[in-house]
């Protein structure tokens, strides 16, 4: 935990910038809410202070590597295997904030995790729980990038911690190991380049140029995180509800493409991949099996879809069939 004064200015302008490119794709929400994002005080009149914390995700699981090595796998994003984190960071902050208000009497606040336009890495980088990578991930020497964030505003007058420093140097690792070459310059991303955003983000179809650069993974990517040198100090989760479920950790392509949408609504419920829906975990996955090896198994699979309800589903099913004939 830190806590952090409400000065955004400078973050404020590079979140200016990158709208200002298009970076941020169809994701209109980052522009929607003019300045609240970056001031505080304009989301929750009074905020005087933040209190950030980061918890700990990466779950004991199939490494990723292995997973990616594997392209008859499903690579999903390590922190979306167990339960949604959303409701746990926030419950736990509104437990502090409770905590707090029995010591001190009644105060201002309100409790946020990746839930409103709130700018989570500058202000936990303000509150030293870390440095902004260039993967704009926050980083921290002894834990890597592989938390959650979460912050509680507060119209308290706190002292703010100190920054840490940046550890990044030269290091472009992150950079040079960008599957689709989103990160097109240090500390900036091209989230329309970015797998995160086509498999996450993206409600429509997926670029075609970009398929093939996407491999076998259906949900995130973690990429940047596999090369970043600091992972080697990435500490594992001690939270149950961030432990794996449902395999999700080395599934076969073919066995989730299976699902049949009761079956996606049953197994991942209470799951961050549940927000994209059926059509989409469909459709990235169709992109996953045109990538994959090919088998009788993987053209079974994408025949028995071929003629799927959804358009964008068809769609995606005939470029894999037409990959796997050529």
């Amino acid at each position: 935990m830190g806590i952090a004064d409400t000065a955004l200015g400078a973050a404020e302008a590079e979140l200016n910038d990158w709208l200002a490119a298009g970076f941020h794709g169809e994701m209109d929400y980052m522009a929607s809410h003019g300045t609240k994002r970056s001031r505080p005080a304009e989301l929750v009149p009074g905020t005087a202070s933040v209190i950030t914390a980061r918890m700990n995700y990466s779950p004991e699981a199939v490494p990723m590597e292995d997973v990616l090595a594997d392209g008859r796998r499903a690579a999903i994003s390590r922190y979306a295997l167990g339960r949604d984190y959303h409701k746990l960071l926030r419950a736990r902050l509104q437990k502090l904030a409770e905590r707090i208000g029995a010591e001190i009497g009644p105060f201002g606040h309100r409790v946020f995790t990746d839930s409103a336009p709130v700018l989570e890495v500058p202000l936990a980088e303000k509150s030293g729980l870390g440095w902004r990578g260039k993967h704009t991930l926050l980083i921290h020497r002894e834990a890597g990038s592989t938390f959650f964030l979460g912050e509680l505003y507060t119209d308290l007058p706190l002292p703010s911690d100190a920054p840490q420093e940046e550890h990044c140097g030269s290091c472009r690792a992150c950079l040079d190991l960008c599957p689709t070459q989103a990160i097109v310059a240090p500390y900036t991303v091209d989230a329309r380049r970015c797998i995160s955003y086509l498999t996450i983000e993206l409600k429509d179809a997926i670029p075609e140029e970009l398929r093939p650069l996407i491999g076998n993974r259906v949900y995130g990517c973690d990429d940047c995180q596999l090369a970043c040198p600091w992972n080697r100090f990435a500490r594992r989760t001690v939270e149950t509800d961030f432990s794996v479920r449902h395999g999700l950790d080395s599934a076969s392509l073919v066995e989730l493409f299976a699902w049949t949408e009761d079956d996606f609504k049953t197994r991942l419920a209470g799951s961050a991949i549940f927000r994209i829906g059926h059509e989409r975990w469909l459709r990235n996955l169709a992109v996953a099996l045109g990538n994959a090896p090919t088998s009788p198994e993987v053209i079974a699979a994408l025949a028995a879809r071929r003629d799927h309800p959804s358009e964008l589903v068809r769609e995606h099913v005939a470029w894999a069939q037409a990959r796997h004939r050529a």
